[in-house]
């Protein structure tokens, strides 16, 4: 896919400062509420009630997730929504014991992965110039790049899980080599975490855990 270039590129450069400034007067910061939900007063979740999560939903899911900033524009990350009682019972070959009836229970667990060979795909995600040779031939710098961007597409897809009234609890207690053989095999995909979706049932939580205060990890140079 080609870039714009000339005046194409000038207008397309104008309409996506005014769409940003349009944003910004609209809607300059969220309330606080809405940072509850997403973030301030968010939990990871073990339970679930028995109610579907739609395709529908999980499409716009992915549509925000993907508008969330990785770089070069690599996109990297690649999803796998396990939802039949076949595709949980081969996940269930990865996971640590304690971990299986929290994914069985989920409407939705997602694997998140990553394509070590999202390179590829440059001429399409970032048509200003050829980036490709920065990854060909490069396995180590391609996995670092797929990961680094594909963990913050994770992060992204939590949040915005959460922003369209989903609750998600993420899982590690599992083996990626196992999940990579399963659902991955002969491809150039490896799977990085998993998440469980759906609406939660709030009686399996328990006090949320302390955090660190900014003047114990932040500091100024």
């Amino acid at each position: 896919m080609a870039g714009l270039t000339g005046d194409a590129l000038e207008v397309a450069r104008s309409e996506a400062q005014a769409a940003v400034r349009s944003l910004r007067e609209r809607k300059a910061d969220l309330d606080a509420d809405s940072i509850d939900v997403i973030l301030g007063d968010a939990r990871s979740h073990y339970a679930w009630q028995d109610r579907p999560v739609s395709d529908e939903l999980l499409h716009r899911l992915y549509e925000i997730t993907a508008a969330g900033p990785t770089s070069m524009n690599t996109c990297p990350a690649r999803f796998v929504f396990v939802t039949s009682q076949k595709g949980k019972e081969r996940l269930a070959k990865s996971l640590k014991d304690k971990n299986i009836d929290k994914m069985m229970a989920a409407p939705v667990t997602a694997i998140i992965a990553h394509d070590l060979e999202f390179w590829r795909d440059l001429p399409f995600l970032f048509p200003h110039e050829d980036r490709r040779p920065h990854f060909e031939g490069k396995p180590e710098h391609s996995e670092t790049t797929a990961f680094r961007n594909g963990t913050l597409q994770g992060a992204y897809f939590m949040i915005a899980a959460r922003a369209l009234g989903l609750d998600v609890g993420a899982m590690s207690g599992f083996s990626n080599a196992i999940v990579d053989e399963e659902f991955f095999a002969g491809t150039t995909l490896r799977s990085n975490f998993l998440c469980n979706l759906g609406y939660a049932d709030e009686t399996a939580l328990f006090q949320k855990l302390p955090r660190f205060v900014f003047d114990q990890v932040c500091s100024f140079a």
